[in-house]
């Protein structure tokens, strides 16, 4: 074969270094933002905080929809500081000081790409690999004490006076007590586990249990929910006619009382109704996992990203100033930088201040794309912030990216941990998109929606008489919302509402 030589004209992405930095600072949550932010600022000599600027993008986008003429407004860009972003922090920097290495910044990053297709290697939500290690420690400094239970107890136990084996088999059963305040393990087994170690009898594990079980909170070392209940009623006087008959209740007919077999209820205890409804509701008072009032779970942190509020009937959205500081480029370094130069020093500054170009480009990028999206889907659920998770519309990513011009996996991101603040409270960008379901006049209904009339028809039914599952699914195709009663049944448990008989109340 003969060799030869071809000249062939093509176009292909690649994926730069500052491409990747865009999509990713695109991806980061609020919180990992502002640590990428900070790791910039110590890492970089030519990025400052801007502390008179405020925020990296102050630019609030104004979505008016007229109901009669609701595609004759468009979206409305006021920008407080943005236009000093570019004019103090780049531009100075690449016409006074000349640093630009021949690379101009564009004036729109090419964050709307398909990151999967191009680059295969995985990244972290933080960035480089050796990010993984700072993004677990800061989330562990985030979270609350797992064991707080287990150092509750531990420390009650240490205020008690108790005899060395007694002080160990106390720690074998706190040990063994879970998250609900329950004995994971029974009594055999934890004796057990001490006569390898300890000289003891079953009797004296029983009798420490015993101890414990007085420990606060009340109930905790129960080994089932009869006995953390009765435990619970010991607190209380004895002649009291509620706890008589909760302890009647509790110790023989726990069962029925879990079944709603009120009927049978009455027959056994002899209570008239009233009486068996006041006891009930005092049996209501306890609490059925005492170990779940000490053992602290770590509250979600949300920051939202963007705040959403109705003036002079126009809905506003507006980025939170708070989530990054406003950067900017030290001039003072930036002025020791010398086109000419080629030193390693003059090299080194160059570098960073490209770096820095970059950085505050990628984060005004991010802004504004997060406003874009923000707009449209407040756009889209203009009825959900006036009336309600009733007026929530069937929406799904492909319809705001083929309306803002975007990629789909680009809206992907954007909606991916990030927050928006509404008069209705704070909701992921994603609770705003949901499936559809057909209607009788051959509309659409968001899942969202159907959820909350399902919430209505529950609250406002009948306690003696609970709607099942099939009387809702009748409820709704009236209201014109065709719906099986799989369906309903599939919406209830994911709201985490039992079913009819489990709802059944005396009054």
């Amino acid at each position: 074969m003969k060799q030869s030589l071809q000249l062939r004209i093509g176009q292909s992405l690649t994926m730069t270094p500052q491409l990747q930095q865009a999509i990713r600072l695109l991806q980061l949550s609020t919180l990992e933002l502002q640590t990428e932010i900070q790791e910039a600022l110590e890492s970089n000599p030519m990025l400052e905080l801007d502390e008179e600027g405020g925020a990296t993008e102050s630019a609030d986008i104004e979505r008016i929809k007229d109901s009669n003429n609701p595609t004759s407004e468009q979206d409305s860009y006021s920008s407080n500081s943005g236009e000093s972003l570019e004019t103090a922090g780049v531009q100075d920097a690449e016409n006074d000081y000349g640093a630009s290495d021949n690379q101009t910044i564009p004036e729109d990053l090419p964050v709307d790409t398909v990151w999967e297709d191009i680059y295969d290697m995985p990244v972290s939500a933080t960035g480089s690999p050796g990010d993984e290690d700072k993004a677990q420690e800061f989330l562990e400094n985030q979270s609350g004490d797992e064991n707080a239970l287990f150092e509750h107890l531990l420390w009650q136990l240490q205020t008690t006076q108790l005899s060395d084996t007694d002080r160990a088999i106390a720690l074998a059963i706190i040990d063994a007590i879970d998250d609900d305040g329950y004995l994971s393990e029974s009594i055999e087994d934890i004796h057990g586990g001490l006569v390898d170690e300890l000289v003891v009898e079953l009797d004296e594990v029983e009798a420490v249990l015993h101890l414990i079980q007085h420990f606060d909170p009340v109930g905790v070392a129960s080994r089932d929910l009869k006995e953390c209940l009765l435990l619970q009623l010991d607190q209380f006087d004895a002649n009291l006619p509620e706890v008589k008959g909760a302890r009647l209740i509790v110790k023989d007919f726990l069962d029925l009382l879990g079944s709603h077999d009120y009927a049978r209820l009455k027959r056994f205890t002899k209570f008239n109704e009233d009486e068996l409804a006041d006891i009930i509701r005092f049996i209501r008072t306890l609490n059925p996992k005492p170990g779940a009032s000490i053992a602290s779970q770590a509250a979600p942190y949300v920051v939202p990203d963007v705040f959403v509020r109705k003036v002079n009937e126009r809905w506003l959205v507006e980025l939170n100033p708070d989530t990054a500081p406003k950067l900017r480029i030290n001039p003072l370094y930036a002025s020791y930088v010398n086109r000419g130069d080629r030193s390693t020093d003059n090299t080194f500054m160059k570098n960073n201040l490209q770096e820095a170009r970059w950085f505050i480009k990628s984060l005004q990028s991010r802004n504004e794309t997060l406003l874009r999206v923000a707009s449209s889907i407040v756009t889209h659920q203009r009825t959900f912030l006036e009336h309600g998770e009733e007026g929530m519309k069937p929406l799904v990513l492909r319809a705001i990216a083929e309306e803002l011009e975007l990629h789909e996996s680009t809206i992907s991101r954007v909606t991916t941990q990030k927050y928006m603040h509404t008069p209705r409270g704070v909701f992921e960008f994603k609770y705003f998109f949901s499936s559809h379901v057909g209607t009788a006049d051959g509309g659409e209904c968001s899942a969202t929606a159907i959820r909350a009339m399902i919430k209505k028809l529950i609250d406002s039914e009948d306690a003696r008489k609970p709607l099942s599952d099939n009387k809702i699914a009748d409820l709704l195709v009236k209201q014109g919302i065709n719906v099986a009663r799989r369906t309903v049944a599939k919406y209830r448990e994911a709201m985490v509402i039992a079913p009819s008989n489990e709802r059944k109340r005396l009054n």
